[in-house]
C-alpha cells in the first residue's frame, strides 16, 4: 500500500484480501452476486479483493456472513488488528497526550533481552536527561498540536530509562556525532545531556558507539529504528511508527546495524568526541 513504506505491512495486508477472495471462490459466488449479497458496489469488492483498500472489522464480519464463513471471523478480525498495529500514524499514538504512549512501552521492553538502537536526530530515549527530554517532548507536543502532558510524559520516560539498571538486558546504541551538536534544548541542557553520556558508558549493560562526521560510510544515514532481540523492529517516521516482524525484513535491518556498527567509535575515541562537543558548547 502507498500509505506504507514497510513491505511487511502491504504482504499482511495482502493475505488479508487474498484469504477473503478464497472464501469467496469456496462459496462459488461471483463479485457481483457477493456485493449485492452485501449491500454494496461490486467497486468495493474489488478493491478489497485486489488490497488497494483495507476492509473493516464489519466489512469481514458482511463479507464472511455472505459466504456463510463465519466461522472464519475471529482469525480475519485478528489479523487485521495485527496489521493495523504494524503501521500507526503518531497522531493515533498521541491523541491524548504523550505519557500514555511512554508507559505503552514498558511491558514490551521488560521482555526484551536485547536491545540495538540507532539515532541519528536526537539522543536515544532510554539515554536522554530530563532536560533534554523535556525539550524533545515539548517540541512534539507542539508539532503534532496535541494535548501537553509533557512533565508527566517526561516523568514516565525517566522512569523507563530504569531498565538500563536492571534484570538481565543489553544495549547497543549507536549515534551519529551530528546528535552530539545538535543544541537542542539550549547550551545548558545539551552540556548536561552529553555529560550523561559520559556516565551511561560505564555501565556493563550499555555499549554506545558514535558515528564520527568524515567517516567513510557503506550505509547512509537511516531512520531512528530499535531491534528488540531477533523478532521485531520499531521504526519511527515523521508521521508513524512502523513495527517490522517479517524476518527478512529484520535480516536487513539487522545487517543495516552491523554496518553502522562498524563505522562507529567506541571507548576512549567515543569519550573524545563527546568531550569535544560538551567543549564547543562553552
Amino acid at each position: 500500500m502507498s500509505s506504507s513504506p514497510s513491505s511487511s505491512v502491504v504482504a499482511a495486508r495482502k493475505a488479508i484480501a487474498d484469504r477473503l477472495a478464497e472464501i469467496r471462490k469456496d462459496a462459488r459466488l461471483t463479485g457481483e452476486v457477493l456485493s449485492a449479497r452485501c449491500g454494496w458496489h461490486p467497486a468495493k469488492t474489488s478493491r478489497i479483493q485486489s488490497g488497494k483498500s483495507a476492509p473493516s472489522e464489519d466489512d469481514i464480519r458482511v463479507w464472511c456472513a455472505a459466504c456463510k464463513a463465519t466461522s472464519q471471523i475471529p482469525d480475519l478480525i485478528a489479523a487485521l488488528r495485527a496489521v493495523e498495529s504494524m503501521y500507526v500514524e503518531w497522531r493515533r499514538l498521541q491523541h491524548t497526550g504523550l505519557r500514555s504512549l511512554q508507559e505503552s512501552y514498558v511491558a514490551r521492553y521488560e521482555r526484551t533481552w536485547q536491545f540495538r538502537v540507532y539515532c541519528s536526530v536526537v539522543v536515544p530515549g532510554l539515554l536522554q536527561t530530563a532536560a533534554y527530554a523535556t525539550a524533545l517532548l515539548e517540541s512534539v507536543t507542539q508539532f503534532q498540536d496535541i494535548p501537553n502532558d509533557v512533565p508527566e510524559a517526561v516523568q514516565a520516560r525517566m522512569d523507563r530509562a530504569s531498565i538500563l539498571r536492571q534484570g538481565n538486558h543489553r544495549f547497543a546504541f549507536l549515534i551519529e556525532e551530528s546528535v552530539l551538536r545538535s543544541g537542542l534544548g539550549g547550551a545548558e541542557a545539551m552540556a548536561g545531556q552529553l555529560g550523561h553520556l559520559l556516565s551511561l558508558m560505564s555501565l556493563p549493560s550499555v555499549s554506545l558507539g558514535i558515528i564520527p562526521f568524515g567517516s567513510s560510510r557503506s550505509l547512509w544515514m537511516q531512520e531512528t529504528f530499535v531491534l528488540l532481540d531477533d523478532n521485531s523492529v520499531e521504526i519511527e517516521l515523521l508521521t508513524a511508527r512502523v513495527t517490522v516482524t517479517q524476518p527478512r525484513e529484520v535480516a536487513d535491518y539487522t545487517r543495516a546495524f552491523e554496518r553502522l556498527a562498524a563505522m562507529a567509535v567506541y571507548g576512549a575515541r567515543a569519550r573524545a568526541l563527546i568531550t569535544s562537543a560538551i567543549v564547543a558548547l562553552e
